[in-house]
């Protein structure tokens, strides 16, 4: 049967990616071809990686793929079914209880994702009638969480606890709860939250205190605790989220708190309920990743002795790398089309550092974000360095 012809109902799409090329903020994907690691091959080119989330270089890590193969072994490609049903496995019972105790923590519940952890928990936790205060700068994870839950959502200014502190001071007066959210460290300008000073004002004014630390884990804090080790807030964060996807190496997130949240979330966080959950040789090459934070404390040392010496080395070259104050340093462009052409000048000179503009972050912050990893050599970071000085003068930032 021929298919009838009618009008493109999306064609305002392609209208839409059209714009976006000749504002030369248009993306094509980078196709990785082997393994996510410090040099890799993308588009059938050799790159210096600087766009992963590879922290550690744990991808790669022979303790995780014998991990996956064994468990794959054993239990097969895939767990069947969601959690609630029929496919919890031991397995994910012991990466839980690993991760409980890794944070310090009464009880730990993983997800699919650090997504669905954060979206997950805050539309579980509240309800039209509460209030969420979170900062300017939170992941798109935990905004459509706030959206989701229909609490009512106040804004404050990056990193202005004072500002939380007034918002929270004008609530003290509504019975219904309040849930003070923010990044551990924020994922574009890699600078760390308040977190000191917003436990004080959540304790201050009764507030549930939740933090993502997605990008902290397995870079700050002991062996990798996260900025709550870090700060040395243990017992005073309601909420913990955390990844699985960046220096763990693998897939996934979690959330630590309570056992009563924990269940709580088991019965009624949608992700969770819904969604089947992770296949054994993802949980097994997790289960191996913890231990080699704790055995291999070495890489984390590396990964900071990279950071700086890829900080200093763009800061002598001239280039503005924002507020950063972790291995995620920007490399600030202005506008969109700058901070793309920067990226595919790069790409050419043989480093992989990705453009980022509007609406991941404001039209007038456009960056190429870089986060080096603990397996960099500084051979390779020299190499990244003379690409961005070369790159850099094309598109007239230095």
């Amino acid at each position: 049967m021929e298919p009838t012809s009618r009008p493109n109902p999306l064609s305002y799409l392609g209208d839409q990616l059209a714009d976006w090329k000749t504002a030369g903020t248009y993306q094509r994907l980078r196709i990785l071809e082997g393994p996510s690691a410090a040099e890799s091959r993308f588009d059938g080119k050799d790159v210096i990686n600087l766009a992963s989330n590879n922290y550690l270089g744990l991808t790669t890590h022979p303790k995780l793929v014998e991990a996956a193969i064994a468990a794959t072994r054993k239990y097969g490609a895939g767990s069947g079914a969601v959690r609630t049903i029929s496919g919890t496995m031991d397995l994910h019972m012991q990466l839980e209880r690993r991760i409980a105790q890794f944070k310090n923590v009464e009880a730990c519940v993983v997800f699919q994702s650090g997504f669905a952890a954060n979206a997950g928990t805050v539309s579980a936790i509240l309800t039209p009638e509460d209030h969420i205060i979170s900062d300017q700068l939170n992941h798109a994870s935990i905004i459509d969480g706030a959206r989701l839950s229909r609490a009512k959502i106040h804004v404050f200014p990056h990193r202005d606890h004072q500002a939380a502190d007034r918002i929270l001071s004008e609530l003290d007066a509504s019975p219904t709860r309040k849930l003070l959210i923010t990044d551990g460290v924020f994922s574009m300008d890699g600078d760390i939250g308040p977190l000191p000073e917003l436990v004080a004002v959540a304790e201050k004014h009764g507030a549930v205190m939740m933090v993502d630390d997605a990008h902290s884990s397995g870079v700050l804090g002991r062996n990798g605790r996260g900025t709550i080790d870090h700060f040395g807030l243990h017992g005073r964060v309601d909420i913990q989220v955390g990844t699985l996807s960046k220096a763990i190496g693998v897939l996934g997130g979690y959330v630590c708190g309570t056992k009563d949240l924990i269940e709580f979330l088991y019965h009624r966080a949608r992700p969770f309920l819904f969604s089947t959950s992770h296949p054994p040789a993802v949980t097994a090459a997790c289960l191996a990743a913890f231990d080699i934070l704790e055995s291999e404390p070495e890489r984390i040392e590396n990964l900071w002795a990279n950071t700086r010496y890829l900080k200093k080395g763009l800061s002598d070259l001239g280039f503005d790398t924002g507020t950063s104050e972790t291995p995620i340093t920007p490399v600030m462009a202005g506008d969109a089309a700058r901070a793309f052409r920067l990226s595919d000048e790069l790409f050419q000179e043989g480093v992989l550092a990705t453009g980022i503009g509007f609406p991941t972050v404001a039209k007038d912050k456009a960056r190429v974000r870089t986060i080096v990893n603990a397996t960099h050599t500084t051979a390779q970071l020299d190499r990244a360095l003379e690409a961005f000085r070369i790159a850099g003068r094309r598109v007239g930032l230095i």
